[in-house]
């Protein structure tokens, strides 16, 4: 019983280091294979995050616009003694362009104004806007009209009532936002880029309580895929960059590996069968011309056989294949 057991313990634990040493290099190969995987992941989302940050340009900018215009003049009747103007910088942080060339945009001044007496007999007033460049020449020009939506007097009355307990706390005002489009599908110059526009309004009668500049992008192409559909395309870059790199890394295994997907060895052994095949028939020429001039007639049917031994490895060679 003693004999048995020796045989069938070291047969166990033989076979149980085996099993040891199979799963040890399992782990270790699944470990490596789940690091490089996460490697990849993480090149391929920074690359799909550095491509759409340098690719996809400012959606929207807003900016204050702030009026300033002479007083030194003896106004009376609210009457201003110029015309409002204002100068925006198009730069954010004073550095980078806020607008890309090629891109379009819609640029739109709103205007926050009271419902003040003399804003309903203004009418219409004329907004001007000029943009120009970092050497101070204009680029491009608009004009647009705005003016206060109507409001009848009985509208306006129920509206003050209704609205009275916001008016007294102070929660509300009487006031209307007017928004004017000034461009419609503004494109920037590569030669001249636009730094600034100057914004006058045309109207020493017009009272305004704040303006906001606004510069909406519209998307066409790639630009648009990418605003529009986020997710979508956030999972298909992420998942090309992540095959292209598979494919390198693979590549890249197999010729640390196996010295490539055709082996120097194959590489050597189908090309010197082309050379000694061209080496034997030079040989045999060489030995020709030398039989014809010192070896007699007999040798040369000898030579005549060397010569033929090529022809036939080449041509069984060629079968093979």
């Amino acid at each position: 019983m003693g004999g048995v057991t020796g045989p069938v313990f070291l047969w166990l634990q033989v076979v149980l280091g085996v099993t040891l040493h199979r799963a040890r290099r399992t782990l270790l190969q699944a470990a490596i294979l789940f690091c490089v995987l996460a490697l990849l992941v993480w090149v391929a989302v920074f690359l799909y995050g550095s491509f759409y940050y340098s690719y996809m340009p400012t959606v929207s900018f807003s900016t204050p616009v702030h009026y300033h215009y002479s007083s030194d003049c003896d106004a009376t009747n609210s009457v201003l003694c110029s015309f409002p103007v204002a100068n925006i910088s198009l730069l954010k942080n004073g550095k980078d362009q806020v607008m890309i060339y090629g891109q379009p945009y819609r640029i739109s001044l709103e205007l926050e104004m009271p419902e003040s007496l003399v804003n309903k007999q203004l009418g219409m007033f004329m907004i001007k806007m000029s943009c120009y460049t970092n050497d101070g020449q204009t680029v491009a020009a608009v004009v647009r009209s705005a003016m206060l939506h109507y409001r009848s007097g009985l509208l306006q009355t129920l509206n003050t009532l209704l609205f009275s307990p916001l008016l007294l706390t102070g929660m509300t005002e009487q006031k209307q936002l007017v928004d004017v489009e000034l461009f419609s599908d503004y494109k920037a110059n590569s030669y001249q880029p636009t730094v600034g526009a100057v914004i006058e309004i045309q109207s020493r009668l017009v009272q305004v309580y704040s303006a906001q500049l606004r510069i909406h992008a519209f998307f066409t192409g790639i630009r648009y895929l990418l605003y529009n559909f986020p997710v979508m395309s956030a999972v298909i870059g992420v998942a090309s960059n992540f095959a292209f790199l598979s494919v390198i890394v693979l590549f890249g295994y197999l010729q640390f590996i196996w010295g490539g997907l055709w082996p120097p060895e194959q590489v050597r052994v189908m090309m010197g069968d082309t050379t000694r095949m061209q080496w034997r028939r030079e040989e045999a020429r060489k030995r020709m011309s030398f039989s014809q001039t010192k070896i007699p007639q007999k040798d040369n049917d000898h030579v005549a056989e060397q010569l033929e031994e090529p022809r036939q490895e080449a041509s069984v060679i060629q079968k093979g294949r």
